[in-house]
């Protein structure tokens, strides 16, 4: 995770949020205190960073999700902008290209894997997203 990131989201975490956000912000909590972090420009262009505009292929299925992960703020559906305070969006962050992963509760059936990474900020030169 870039550092940057992590200091914007350990500023999402510490403000107050509805009652129904707070299995999220725990868990969001949680993968920022494990995050292994790099400056801006270290990132590999392979890894799902906050504003990433990425494609996801779900597990044995043709479904595909394309969206770009966003801070709460930023969140516009028809726009295909996705909070960072959602089940997929908190699941996603800081994976790689081809990597898999549940979304959700350990028990939800739906498994994904992220098929592209169309946009990283990073990637272009972009530190300051």
């Amino acid at each position: 995770m870039t550092r940057l990131d992590h200091s914007r989201l350990t500023d999402l975490v510490q403000q107050p949020h509805a009652a129904s956000l707070a299995e999220l912000v725990a868990v969001l909590r949680r993968e920022l205190a494990r995050a292994q972090l790099v400056n801006s420009y270290d990132i590999l262009p392979h890894v799902v960073t906050m504003n990433s505009r990425i494609k996801l292929r779900k597990m044995r299925s043709d479904e595909e999700l394309l969206f770009t992960l966003v801070y709460p703020p930023a969140v516009d559906a028809a726009q295909g902008r996705l909070s960072v305070l959602s089940p997929m969006g908190v699941a996603v962050l800081g994976c790689c290209l081809g990597d898999q992963f549940q979304p959700g509760h350990p028990t939800d059936a739906a498994s994904y894997w992220v098929e592209a990474i169309l946009h990283q900020p990073e990637a272009i030169g972009d530190w300051e997203s």
